[in-house]
């Protein structure tokens, strides 16, 4: 076996890691350890003159040098994977994956798509607590495979951030008001708050989320308490709905059809591995976050799209007004409410779903700004957009994905109800494109990690059944994409426009990889493209140097016993209870 290079990995000025700071104090205190500024940074930053009123409220002393900062905490991240990208999907999109293929097709593909989901998110865990950084999955393809492919994955994602805050928010608008108005009310806030700090973006989306996470919980709790028959006076329907054959309808093609609804209800689960590159000490709060991906499939998907199944029949009228109307009054969970008993849902929903809007929205933001703002530090934008200012913010990039945003909604002049049909397509695709590339840098990675001799136990986050996740992931997203494309061509009536927008999204990835490989290979003259395995860096932002994962986890839970010894001593037992059981389960 090849000996480990003694190397240390080069961490970002930003990152703060067992490489610079060997002695972890406890849980508690590493999570609210200050992030020291850069001083240097800083100090070598342009000066901006005093009488630039813009310039000082909105860039805020930006420079090239300038890094984001690690100030969300472990509560910040694991809510963000809970309920953080629970969006307007699962309140009005979820019914027309029901009335399209009947609820047993919907709960099948909600299911199959949670699989997919489960594996991505844990085969992009274990990298993303070894190296933490903004550009996620786009820095590791570029990393662990080919330029090329961080490239391609960089760009597509950036576009499907900004597609989604338009679906999203145009789903869910008044008719009273024009689509760009209704865009303006709720860009305009959202923009301001990415402003200030990341840490806003964490508290406001750690509050957004709790929200959203109750009233799923409660929904699930009411939907089947009045299927059951346990509400007086308004009996439930109990199994009627799966009975008699109308729990698969539609054959093959409508099942296909319901992936597109599950994609975009999906969506948004890598958001965690962004937000690691912000984490105080991500290789604590990425695993923690990951493990709860599991809760999340199965609470607030699975249980949520069976609920609905039960309780409404799929020729239910209001199935298909809530998604195409963004009716709230009929939305599936306001429906549900209201044959329990509960008159006045709508306005509940109606004020969760503003929430859910305003979560999606300022997740999109965030997405899209970090994304950018790490291509363009690798050569894979215009450097202006790498620019940070001295709060942590990357302005130019954050300025660029509002103006995109706006410009989106110029596109509603052919309609709203085409503009999000076609959004939501093109979203469900490039989901579904970078999920699958994720499962391929998951292999590339681990064979690289063995290639150099590195030991498993230097991994913050370990995969289990390796490599049977990231195969899944590959071998899932070509089923589906082959699926969708069937279900477009057998689609009636036939449309063109429904295989345009299911292959678009293709041809994109298509054009971006071979663009950057033409470019690389007769402008840069680089003969090799894939970056070899013994090249492959595992060393740069790491969160600790090779050989120390083991000592490390000793030196912490040493800790963590003393602390506990100490609680136990003052009497606080039910406190060290409540903490191992915590630890046990995240």
């Amino acid at each position: 076996m090849p000996t480990v290079p003694e190397s240390s990995p080069t961490p970002s000025s930003s990152w703060t890691s067992a490489v610079d700071a060997k002695e972890f104090p406890d849980d508690s205190n590493l999570e609210k350890a200050p992030v020291p500024v850069d001083t240097q940074s800083v100090h070598n930053s342009p000066t901006i003159p005093k009488g630039s009123i813009w310039k000082r409220v909105l860039v805020g002393n930006a420079s090239p040098q300038s890094q984001t900062k690690r100030a969300m905490k472990s509560r910040h991240l694991t809510m963000i994977a809970i309920g953080g990208t629970i969006g307007t999907g699962i309140f009005l999109s979820a019914g027309s994956a029901i009335s399209a293929a009947g609820p047993g097709s919907a709960l099948v593909s909600y299911f199959i798509v949670g699989v997919f989901c489960y594996a991505v998110v844990i085969s992009l865990g274990e990298m993303a607590a070894y190296i933490p950084v903004s550009g996620s999955f786009a820095v590791f393809g570029s990393r662990f495979f080919s330029p090329a492919l961080g490239f391609t994955l960089g760009w597509n994602y950036w576009l499907q951030c900004e597609l989604t805050a338009a679906a999203v928010i145009l789903q869910f608008w008044d008719p009273r008001i024009t689509a760009w108005q209704w865009a303006l009310i709720i860009v305009t806030p959202i923009f301001a708050m990415q402003l200030i700090h990341v840490r806003v973006y964490g508290e406001s989306e750690y509050w957004f989320a709790m929200i959203k996470v109750l009233m799923i919980i409660v929904f699930i709790f009411v939907g089947l308490i009045y299927n059951w028959g346990g509400v007086h006076g308004h009996p439930g329907p109990g199994l009627a709905n799966f009975h008699n054959g109308q729990a698969f309808v539609g054959g093959f093609g409508a099942f296909a059809q319901t992936f597109v609804y599950a994609f975009y209800s999906y969506g948004g689960v890598e958001l965690v591995s962004l937000a690691a590159g912000e984490s105080a000490s991500p290789q604590k709060s990425v695993p923690r976050a990951i493990r709860a991906t599991f809760f999340r499939i199965v609470i607030f998907y699975i249980l949520t799209i069976f609920t609905i199944g039960l309780n409404i029949n799929y020729q239910d009228p209001t199935l298909l007004s809530a998604a195409s109307d963004s009716n709230v009054a009929a939305s599936p969970v306001t429906v549900v409410f209201q044959r329990a008993g509960f008159s006045a849902a709508a306005h509940v929903i109606n004020a969760v779903l503003l929430t859910a809007v305003l979560s999606a929205t300022n997740s999109c933001f965030y997405a899209s700004s970090r994304m950018l703002l790490s291509m363009a530090r690798s050569g894979h934008a215009p450097r202006v957009f790498g620019w940070v200012n001295s709060r942590g913010v990357p302005v130019p990039a954050l300025l660029l994905s509002l103006a995109v945003s706006f410009v989106t909604f110029l596109t509603t002049i052919w309609g709203e109800g085409v503009v999000f049909t076609w959004l939501l397509d093109l979203t469900g695709i490039s989901s579904l494109l970078v999920w699958a590339t994720i499962g391929v840098i998951s292999i590339r990675f681990r064979r690289a990690w063995a290639a150099q001799g590195r030991s498993l136990h230097d991994l913050p986050y370990r995969q289990p059944m390796y490599p049977v996740l990231p195969l899944a992931t590959v071998i899932l997203g070509v089923l589906m994409f082959a699926a969708q494309g069937y279900s477009a061509v057998v689609q009636t009536p036939f449309s063109p426009q429904n295989i345009v927008a299911t292959y678009i999204g293709l041809a994109v990835y298509i054009a971006c990889y071979v663009g950057y490989w033409v470019y690389e290979r007769f402008w840069l003259r680089q003969r090799t493209h894939l970056v070899p395995l013994m090249d492959v860096d595992l060393d740069t932002d790491a969160v600790w140097r090779a050989g120390e994962g083991v000592r490390m986890r000793e030196k912490q839970a040493e800790e963590r016993a003393l602390r506990d010894e100490a609680d136990i001593a003052e009497g606080k037992r039910t406190k060290v209870l409540l903490r191992r059981v915590g630890r046990y389960v995240s």
